[in-house]
């Protein structure tokens, strides 16, 4: 999976967390792509919701990216600011998003990748895949349309990506990058 290009500053603390042995800036920041959810240490001071840099190549604004964290490492802020935040990328990205309802398939021979999101059952996905097969989605207004009974469209996929974010363990990820996966640590003889 490729790196995140850019995100979004959910929370900086200019002093860093209170509990961090060095104390130096760090923001709280979330990939537009891939949702990642990312410390970074920045060059200078940050403002919420600010999209900065975080690719490969020369930042303007980020020193360095401290880790990698999750759901449960972040600030009150952070959590306070992740649903508007994630609802604003989807909306900035609907087309995206069109294409995973026009284009999402089955995961078993029993359960179709539709079911995973929140709120759609099988009759939602019966309707909404023939409803794509006879003419492909444009828009979330599309689909809530001609889809009986759809929840937005917008909002199942933001609950979605939260649930994603917030649950451990989860078997299947549509929309974020999966946690990194814990090395099993072998031991040698002594």
């Amino acid at each position: 999976m490729p790196a995140e290009e850019y995100a979004i500053v959910l929370d900086y603390l200019p002093k860093g967390k209170g509990s961090s042995f060095k104390s130096e800036p760090i923001a709280q920041v979330i990939g537009t792509e891939f949702f990642t959810l990312l410390e970074i240490v920045p060059k200078g001071e940050l403002k919420a919701f600010e999209k900065v840099y975080v690719g490969k190549d020369e930042r303007d604004k980020v020193e360095f990216i401290k880790r990698r964290i999750g759901y449960k490492d972040l600030t009150s802020t952070s959590v306070a600011e992740i649903k508007n935040t994630i609802k604003k990328l989807v909306k900035e990205n609907e087309k995206k998003y069109v294409e995973f309802y026009n284009n999402a398939g089955p995961i078993t021979i029993r359960r179709h990748k539709l079911e995973l999101l929140p709120s759609l059952g099988k009759k939602h996905t019966e309707n909404l895949l023939e409803e794509r097969d006879h003419k492909k989605f444009e828009s979330f207004d599309d689909i809530e349309k001609r889809v009986d009974l759809m929840p937005d469209p917008g909002l199942v996929i933001v609950k979605r990506i939260l649930r994603e974010l917030e649950e451990e363990g989860l078997k299947h990820y549509l929309f974020v990058r999966p946690p990194a996966q814990e090395k099993p640590h072998f031991r040698g003889k002594h």
